[in-house]
């Protein structure tokens, strides 16, 4: 058990639990962003040209063992969380593209030069390999 909670502590303590708090945190804030963009631009921009207001659209349920309320399936606001998850994960994408041009590419590193012994053995090499060839 002592050794389960070293490496616990260890994983926290690197940083990789403070990123990931960040990011959802940043996340939060983004989607909302989002959802205001495409809630209360994009929505009556798109009713305007198609001519149709997605908020309501609903289907209302049959009413069931005396229920007085009644039940609704509310399609359009589902279209809409569509929308939003459609444009946010396009908005993701298009940001991590933009990181991944940014990142450094790690440099492949360079092959040493030949040491002269290499190079006599390579030498000799090609010259039995020539030999072999003649006869």
């Amino acid at each position: 058990m002592k050794k389960f909670l070293n490496e616990f502590k260890e994983f926290a303590i690197k940083g990789n639990v403070i990123d990931m708090a960040v990011g959802v945190i940043i996340g939060g804030a983004f989607t909302a962003f989002i959802n205001s963009i495409v809630g209360n631009i994009a929505m009556p921009l798109i009713g305007i040209l198609i001519g149709v207001d997605f908020a309501g659209w609903v289907i209302e349920l049959p009413h069931l063992y005396g229920n007085t309320e009644p039940s609704i399936l509310n399609i359009g606001l589902f279209i809409n969380s569509l929308i939003s998850f459609l444009v946010l994960a396009f908005t993701v994408f298009l940001f991590v593209k933009a990181l991944n041009k940014f990142r450094k590419k790690p440099k492949e590193p360079a092959l040493p030069e030949p040491t002269t012994e290499e190079l006599l053995l390579a030498e000799i090499r090609d010259i039995l390999k020539d030999k072999k060839a003649e006869n």
